[in-house]
């Protein structure tokens, strides 16, 4: 998750509230929050009259501000990790020092569509060790008896790392490992297990995220954020995760993405390449890396035949959201797949955002249908 220069576009969307808003009403329905979880209302934005922006979902919660949903099922229930939007005072910049995150809530519903649960702090950036701030988009996964929350937070030296913390129940709290996982980087972690048992940690986040960073190898803090066009893209990262799944089995391993002829995606392909956000689930045996393309604001998706890719390009999964970051989860439940999704319908600010989820509808040659997260009338 990262924050960069707003296109013309996105700026004008920031400005387009609808009579919904005014509300503050959500199509999905809100159990009381636990009394750890008590925040003041986000203040909706100011309507503008005479531009109706409809949109396809309604916020999840309107308590606090959350945005990057990783949604897992864990005992048939769903569970939503999200970062947590706070004004934090920070000026907005290119490197996205303003998303200054300091904890992580977790919320939990019985099914799509029914009251939803925050269930309050699960984490503070105070409770890690090792961590200085910045608590960007998370993951979750259960094994071993244990739940798994991996998170991205810059060290002492303002450098991203990946850590992980455990706990006995979903909803946490959480204890951070005292040391960051040996060999990661940059932010974003996704975790997926695949039906051998074996797991999986993707990551990775250009400009802000800083992946660019370690293109050699070795951490450049002077690196350019950008590739030349003709460049082959930076990928997303990923390794096998150790039975213990708080250390990484193998040496980190850069993802390829491929256009439809099998050629690597480049650098200027910005509405195709791979920015952050990565995820991954399997759909009738294929393998489906979808990601946020960043300052094109795409969710896009790939397809290949194993966990390390290559990945074949396929489409769009979901078009421009309201505000500049676009990040997501994938997930089946109860025979239906759903995309979780951000956007700043509440705030109206590209720093202050909500979660979201809608359904996800695959065809049947195994493409997704392109979803439209809103209209303008």
């Amino acid at each position: 998750m990262g924050i960069f220069f707003l296109s013309s576009v996105q700026r004008g969307l920031f400005g387009w509230t609808t009579a919904l808003l005014l509300a503050g009403a959500c199509q999905i329905s809100h159990a009381p929050r636990s009394a750890t979880s008590a925040a003041p209302a986000p203040a909706a934005a100011t309507p503008t009259p005479a531009t109706q922006l409809h949109y396809l979902s309604q916020p999840l919660v309107s308590g606090i501000y959350t945005a990057d949903p990783s949604a897992h099922v864990f005992n048939s229930r769903i569970y939503i990790y999200p970062s947590h939007d706070i004004e934090s005072g920070v000026t907005e910049g290119a490197n996205g020092a303003h998303f200054a995150m300091r904890d992580y809530h977790v919320l939990s519903m019985d099914s799509v569509g029914g009251p939803v649960t925050d269930h309050g702090v699960a984490l503070d950036v105070q409770d890690i060790p090792w961590a200085r701030r910045q608590l960007w988009a998370p993951d979750a996964e259960f094994k071993n008896g244990l739940y798994y929350l991996y998170f991205p937070v810059k060290d002492k030296h303002d450098v991203f790392r990946l850590g992980v913390a455990t706990s006995t129940s979903p909803t946490g709290p959480f204890k951070a490992e005292p040391q960051p996982i040996t060999g990661s980087y940059s932010i974003d972690p996704a975790v997926y297990t695949d039906t051998d048992g074996r797991s999986y940690l993707y990551f990775g986040g250009i400009w802000g995220g800083q992946l660019q960073r370690w293109r050699t190898g070795q951490y450049d803090s002077t690196a350019a954020p950008n590739l030349p066009d003709q460049e082959v893209a930076m990928g997303p990262r990923v390794a096998r995760l150790s039975n213990d799944m708080r250390s990484l089995a193998e040496p980190v391993k850069e993802v390829q993405i491929l256009d439809e002829n099998g050629k690597p995606l480049l650098a200027g392909d910005t509405k195709r390449r791979f920015f952050e956000g990565v995820w991954l689930h399997k759909y009738q045996g294929k393998y489906y890396l979808s990601y946020s393309t960043g300052n094109t604001h795409l969710l896009v998706y790939a397809v290949g035949d194993q966990p390390y890719g290559p990945f074949k390009y396929q489409g769009i999964l979901l078009n421009p959201v309201q505000g500049w970051t676009t990040h997501h989860s994938i997930i089946e439940h109860k025979g239906k797949w759903y995309l979780f999704y951000h956007d700043t319908q509440l705030s109206g600010k590209s720093y202050l955002r909500n979660v979201k989820v809608t359904e996800l509808r695959h065809r049947p040659d195994g493409r997704t249908e392109p979803i439209e997260p809103m209209r303008k009338e």
